[in-house]
């Protein structure tokens, strides 16, 4: 999640991945008929239930308990969660010759690594995407580079962990741009590791049907696509001070029946999506930030992550500390309602 996609958002631009409408019965999801086609779907089923972590924390730059603590993995684990999506920002830590920095690399390195030894399956999450939505001509050979480094570090290491191309592609960015973006570096990818699984999302604009737009190459069964879902707006991002539209709400009550037929419309095109495709879907980040209220956020959660089950889908709530928390670093301890209503 970002600053410009807040800002675009509540500007009225639809910029959320591949979102979705359609009956309101809930299926059971299609399962691949092939060996070909088994592991994605069994590598969602292995992630589980997972939450955010790690993009806005100190780590990265050397700092320790910044404010996520070593500890904080093992917690993540009895709380019940599978998985964790490490949100990684690589550009930033990229010199001018698109060269990762390797003390920066270094930590990566054991933040994975901890990530593994607590039973949590990592998802390395390319979540620098502003250069892509912004100037889509420079992103490619930017995002080449980075999982050519990624690709060429890890090949043979982390058997479960999982690569995510880019967050949130969108922006100035066109589908067709972006699908080649993606066939490019999913392509630097394979050349060095070929079995990895590797998640990949549908350009983060065009509205409900935009996951319609997403190419993959069909001989590739180790993907799964990812959609994030924040919808209403006006809702989970109330009194959120970085989108202007936004920021002045307060009260905005969510619950009725037609608000939650509407989750499980949006759902359905994913879902269709996926059996037509025969792709297994990942809900990547949901949540509501701090200043909805209490007892609305926690039914909203609820919801979203109960549909998400009943689709098949892996998800990971959108985020462990800093906003739309689910665990408060000053006092460390979980928001036990918004725990509860995730974990049921």
């Amino acid at each position: 999640m970002t600053l410009q996609r807040f800002i675009a958002r509540s500007l009225g631009v639809a910029l959320f991945c591949a979102f979705f409408a359609s009956p309101h019965a809930i299926a059971q999801p299609a399962r691949q008929t092939g060996d070909d086609d088994a592991p994605a779907f069994a590598a969602v089923k292995l992630m589980g239930r997972g939450v955010n972590i790690l993009g806005y924390d100190g780590v990265w730059e050397g700092g320790e308990n910044a404010p996520f603590r070593i500890s904080d993995f093992a917690l993540i684990r009895k709380a019940g969660f599978g998985h964790v999506r490490i949100n990684f920002f690589g550009f930033r830590f990229m010199d001018a010759d698109d060269r990762l920095d390797p003390a920066v690399l270094a930590r990566l390195d054991m933040v994975i690594d901890l990530t593994a030894r607590n039973g949590l399956i990592p998802i390395l999450d390319q979540h620098d995407n502003q250069l892509c939505q912004e100037k889509p001509d420079r992103c490619q050979a930017r995002l080449v580079a980075f999982w050519r480094q990624i690709a060429a570090r890890y090949a043979g290491k982390q058997p479960r962990m999982i690569y995510e191309i880019l967050n949130e592609p969108g922006g100035e960015m066109s589908a067709a741009t972006w699908n080649d973006n993606l066939r490019a570096a999913l392509e630097a990818i394979r050349a060095r590791d070929a079995n990895r699984m590797v998640i990949v999302a549908a350009l983060n604009a065009g509205g409900a049907h935009a996951i319609d737009k997403l190419i993959l190459p069909s001989a590739d069964r180790r993907l799964i696509v990812t959609v994030h879902y924040y919808d209403p707006m006006t809702f989970t991002h109330q009194g959120a001070p970085w989108a202007p539209l936004l920021a002045a709400l307060h009260d905005v009550d969510w619950g009725s029946d037609e608000a939650k037929a509407k989750v499980v419309d949006d759902f359905t095109i994913a879902k269709n999506w996926g059996i037509a495709n025969q792709r297994p879907i990942y809900l990547g980040e949901f949540g509501v930030y701090e200043k909805a209220p209490p007892a609305a956020r926690v039914a909203w959660v609820r919801y979203v992550a109960m549909t998400a089950e009943r689709f098949g889908w892996s998800w990971a709530y959108w985020q462990f500390d800093h906003d739309f928390a689910l665990f408060d670093s000053a006092s460390h301890s979980w928001n036990q309602p918004l725990l509860e209503a995730l974990m049921r």
